[in-house]
């Protein structure tokens, strides 16, 4: 299994242009915030518990987070139940309001991912690499933490592996 750094490493080797990098800022929340929204409303009661697709999803997103990383892993569950909590007070809005609200923020998105792409001038690291999907939401949080001076070494780290982000040296 690959570890943080080698996954960090892989995404970012995709995103050194600190255009697509702030990009992913807004349109990587806004995907996650989509997907789960669109998963909240679907399920099944269980124990007087609603069960959506969208809570199996992020656990299981928890756990991999998790096994990589325990200081990552809780930032992301903390992030994803957020979004989770976003994502049912949607559901139980009419049909109309949670399905809009859940497609225009996944196709908005998406239009922000892709602009950014543009200006890195190369394609996303999902397609490549499945496994994109998942880590890029690490990624911005990764991110975020490197640009609060946090985890001075995982940042060295895949800084060595996928290179400097323009402007920003070693």
């Amino acid at each position: 299994m690959k570890n943080l750094v080698d996954h960090l490493s892989q995404y970012a080797s995709y995103h050194r242009d600190p255009r697509n990098i702030a990009s992913h800022f807004v349109g990587i929340p806004l995907i996650v915030l989509a997907v789960t929204i669109l998963l909240s409303r679907p399920g099944w009661d269980v124990a007087g518990m609603w069960l959506s697709p969208a809570m199996l999803a992020a656990a299981a997103s928890v756990w991999f987070y998790l096994r990589l990383d325990l200081r990552f892993g809780l930032v992301m569950g903390l992030l994803l139940g957020l979004c989770l909590w976003v994502g049912q007070v949607l559901a139980m809005q009419s049909t109309a309001l949670w399905l809009g609200s859940g497609l225009v923020a996944f196709v908005l998105g998406w239009i922000i991912q892709f602009v950014g792409h543009y200006y890195e001038g190369r394609k996303p690291a999902f397609v490549d690499d499945i496994s994109g999907l998942i880590i890029g939401p690490l990624f911005v949080v990764a991110e975020a933490a490197f640009m609060l001076g946090l985890c001075p070494a995982l940042k060295q780290a895949v800084e060595r592996n996928a290179g400097p982000v323009a402007g920003r040296s070693l």
